[in-house]
């Protein structure tokens, strides 16, 4: 005790103690929040809490319902979860309504709602819990916490419960989450696996939506998700949201409809809730308020769209494992092989003791061992008789016979003995034979029973349980493109300054707080910078507006004076992406250089300018027209072209010009109901900005709408998609639902409203559009019974010869027919060609043809050339020649999936529609 006194303190042995404490302690906590408390085990998808409340209700299973109180109480026999914690978990695990049979109010995961008190909702195991997850013969067990009850270590499981129910959890430096996927797929993907196929799985959520799965990554770390909310257009005021994406609420997601609507993001009137069996929430939208614009705006700024990045970590061999959901698929698959081949092995053994014992009953009653022991006087003595009565027997048997089999035969009673029926012994154990041959063949064709059992459970549990999540591949949403414009923006030009906050100067324009603003300086420098309340970005402003990113149509057009050489040069270039608050420079970035003239076109529209030169230069024309049309679009760090080496006193307007860059090239993607400029989907064809699409509705109404790739159309209910021409004719073959009869009509568009809705067909709920066509004189093939008792028959017609152009309110021609089945649209009639149309044009080589668009040159330098005649410029040589900037309108880029544009109504328009 004195040596302990004596001895000095020593703080850094101290430290080392508590160093490898704290580090001891800290890896024990880390890993009993692992493996106790977060992760699934890989072999049932379950975590500790949610495995010993569903065994706790497989110990108090009797086919009735339990209070949760009563189940509660009962976990917590094999371990302290905490009421809470198990209660939670039960909700969670109940709501999917697989494992557990529910009664009461157990909430609602789509609001929100949590369920009611513990002791007024019960529960019980449902049948697919019992039929997938129990079975004490292939069961390992383990001892409870406190050593009074044996709880499983994990059940065996039949079925990829964790990839149908997903889990979410968080442990120490590591977290867990896995998407839930659909019953059915995971069925057929367990028969895919077992049948040496190829199989992918995606997630699949109870709230619906709509998903893109493009970067899902199988599940595994590193992937991601989107989930949309599934919204339709009521009416031009009104959208209603009828599925929200998985993890939201419907209070949650309408609480961000409201904020993004006081942040200016969108503009709305109100929202409202009719939430009760389905989800409907109905957004009421501003004055002037583009229902398709308010849609993406909703994706970009509220919870209608959310990205969800899976997690997929596993316990296997008390470890955690970063995995992938093909991975847990075919893990599971071969476990529940595994214990299939286990279970009908446990079945061949029970069924070989049954004959066994039934044969041996049979020789000793049948053979009347039973009297041989009547005079032994020992037990050890009547056990000697039994054995040797059977000895004859006993090569037949599979295995040897003990003392233990000898002893059941001695508790046969009297009773049994006089009331042996043979016959009835021979059928049991015929019928034992015949089972244990159906066992001995699923064993040999181990793989085929496993494939039988996950089609029995798909047949068994699989109705009702459809894929509620609809796949599609989404467009990404520009937020800058879709935010409502709830800032205005304004200029200093003198001082240098821009943004919204300087309301006492120059108004520019409307625009939203998330803009890009681009600056042309009269030094001709610009940059691009992000909007902010008060903003310096340089003295001498020439121009500013809001920075569309890719914006490939708008075009500046820009005359400057080069300060070293004294030249005046033109260019037209555009602006689609620079680094952000970087200043560029639209000369040549010489010292005195500047802007003389500049122009913004949306639409790449190029004007006539006049150019003043000074009194003091010596050419002989001091006043000239320039035309911006004949030159060429280059980048915008091209020099351009020489205007003139003379003194340019003003450039002065003369007047506005056309866009040279010609129409766009539209496509429709069916699968997203939106229009593109990217080559996807079915090529409409080119459009000028006055032009307008056509589109007919399986409903039987048609509407026009421009070409605007905000547009949303409702992928499911178009039929046909196409560019309107005015003179174009649509023919309709339709069921009337009021009078049951098959008609054929043709009409022409007579309303010129915009973005609404016409019927062209009765409004019957029996009425249905079988065939649209386009086609000047289009040809079909129907399938028709001219009565009940005629077979099908196919008729060629040319829908011209049937019926006449008639108004769009017409019933039209009725088909004399009792059922069309079917429409085929064939090659299209080719038009008559009249006697007096020219064959041919004759061509201009001089106009702006393709041919001889490299002959075509800058006329500027001409203007100068009298007094320029003996001058070389080697910068002019080269760039005094430019083709012209209007590439021809039936020159389109072809794709695989692109509608060559037909100029002729004759074409053969009618490819878009579907019957």
């Amino acid at each position: 005790m004195s040596e302990k006194k004596n001895q000095a303190y020593d703080p850094t042995q101290q430290d080392e103690v508590l160093d490898d404490m704290f580090e001891d302690y800290f890896l024990e906590y880390a890993s009993y929040v692992i493996l106790e408390r977060a992760v699934p085990a890989s072999e049932d998808g379950l975590k500790p809490v949610q495995r010993r409340l569903m065994h706790a209700l497989k110990e108090m299973d009797d086919g009735r319902f339990n209070k949760v109180a009563n189940v509660i109480g009962a976990t917590m026999q094999y371990h302290p979860h905490g009421d809470a914690s198990i209660g939670d978990a039960m909700v969670t695990i109940g709501q999917k309504e697989l494992l557990l049979d529910i009664q009461g109010n157990w909430g609602d995961v789509r609001t929100g709602d949590s369920a009611a008190a513990p002791r007024y909702i019960e529960v019980r195991l449902s049948k697919f819990a019992n039929e997938v997850l129990f079975n004490e013969d292939t069961t390992e067990w383990q001892m409870s916490y406190d050593g009074r009850k044996r709880e499983p270590v994990t059940l065996p499981s039949k079925f990829p419960l964790l990839l149908e129910m997903g889990v979410e959890g968080i442990a120490v430096g590591l977290s867990t989450k896995m998407m839930p996927h659909n019953f059915i797929e995971i069925c057929e993907a367990c028969i895919k696996h077992l049948k040496g196929n190829r199989f992918t799985l995606y997630p699949d959520f109870m709230t619906g939506g709509i998903m893109d799965v493009s970067n899902y990554n199988d599940g595994a770390r590193g992937g991601k998700i989107k989930v949309r909310a599934k919204i339709s257009e009521v009416d031009k005021k009104t959208l209603r949201i009828s599925e929200i994406p998985y993890g939201t609420t419907t209070g949650g997601l309408i609480d961000s409809i409201i904020k993004a609507n006081d942040r200016g993001k969108i503009k709305i009137k109100k929202v409202e809730d009719n939430t009760a069996k389905d989800v409907e929430i109905l957004v009421h939208l501003g004055t002037n308020t583009s229902p398709d614009i308010t849609i993406d705006a909703l994706y970009a700024f509220t919870y209608c769209e959310v990205s969800v990045s899976p997690n997929a970590v596993v316990i296997r061999d008390d470890k955690p494992h970063f995995v992938s959901v093909s991975d847990i698929l075919k893990d599971s698959t071969e476990q529940t092989k595994h214990l299939l081949k286990r279970e009908l092995e446990i079945k061949k053994f029970e069924l070989m003791e049954k004959l066994l014992y039934s044969s041996l009953e049979k020789i000793f009653i049948e053979n009347r061992i039973y009297r041989d022991i009547e005079e032994c006087e020992t037990f050890e003595a009547v056990i000697e008789t039994i054995d040797k009565g059977l000895e004859p027997f006993k090569k037949d048997f599979y295995r040897e016979i003990g003392r233990e089999d000898i002893l059941r035969l001695t508790e046969i009673r009297i009773k049994r003995i006089s009331k042996y029926d043979s016959f009835k012994a021979d059928e049991l154990m015929k019928k034992l034979e015949e089972n244990l041959k159906e066992v001995n063949h699923n064993l040999e064709n181990l793989t085929d029973y496993a494939i039988a059992f996950f089609e029995r459970l798909k047949e068994k549990y699989g109705p009702g349980r459809e894929r509620k999540t609809e796949i599609l591949e989404f467009e990404e949403v520009s937020a800058t493109v879709v935010a409502a414009n709830n800032q205005k923006l304004y200029v200093d030009r003198a001082n240098g300054f821009v943004g919204y906050g300087i309301k006492k100067d120059e108004y520019i324009m409307d625009c939203s707080d998330i803009d890009d603003i681009i600056v042309f300086r009269k030094d001709g420098t610009y940059s691009v910078s992000k909007i902010q309340e008060k903003n310096f970005v340089g003295k001498d402003i020439l121009h500013c507006s809001v920075f569309r990113k890719n914006d490939e149509r708008r075009i500046y057009n820009v005359i400057y004076l080069d300060g070293k050489s004294g030249k005046t040069y033109a260019k037209r270039f555009n602006v689609t992406s620079i680094t952000r608050d970087k200043e560029y420079t639209v000369t040549k970035g010489t010292p005195k250089s500047k802007l003389l003239y500049f122009s913004d076109n949306e639409n790449g529209e190029a004007e006539i300018v006049t150019i003043s030169l000074t009194a003091a230069s010596t050419a002989k024309k001091k006043q000239f027209d320039y035309d911006f049309s004949e030159l060429l679009i280059k980048g915008r760090s091209a020099q351009g072209n020489v205007v003139t080496k003379y003194p340019v006193r003003k450039v002065a307007l003369k007047s506005a010009g056309k866009s040279t860059l010609g129409g766009v090239d539209i496509w429709y993607t069916p699968a997203l109901g939106r229009l593109n400029r990217d080559e996807h989907g079915d090529y409409l064809g080119n459009f000028e900005a006055e032009d307008k699409v056509l589109v007919i509705y399986k409903t039987g109404e048609y509407e026009l709408t421009n070409f605007e790739l905000t547009n949303h159309y409702e992928a499911r209910q178009v039929m046909y998609i196409t560019k309107y021409e005015e003179e174009g004719i649509i023919s309709a073959i339709y069921y009337d639902g009021d009078s049951r009869i098959f008609y054929v009509k043709r009409f022409v568009i007579e309303t010129s409203t915009m973005d609404k809705r016409f019927a062209f067909l009765t409004d019957h709920h029996r009425t249905e559009l079988l065939g649209i066509s386009y086609d000047a004189l289009p040809r079909a093939e129907l399938k028709v019974k001219k009565d009940r008792k005629s077979a099908v028959q196919k008729k060629e017609f040319d829908i011209a010869e049937l019926v006449g152009v008639k108004g769009w309110k017409a019933l039209g021609n009725k088909l004399p027919f009792m059922k069309v089945s079917g429409v085929k649209w064939l090659e299209p009639g080719i038009p008559e060609t009249s006697e007096d149309e020219e064959a041919d044009e004759d061509i201009d080589p001089n106009d702006d043809d393709p041919q001889n668009v490299n002959e075509v040159t800058d006329t500027s330098e001409d203007i100068v050339a009298e007094d320029e005649e003996n001058e070389s410029d080697a910068e002019t040589k080269e760039e005094v020649k430019s083709p012209v900037q209007a590439p021809p309108k039936t020159e389109v880029k072809k794709t695989e999936t692109e509608k060559p544009k037909k100029e002729d109504k004759g074409s053969d328009k009618s490819q878009l529609g579907l019957f």
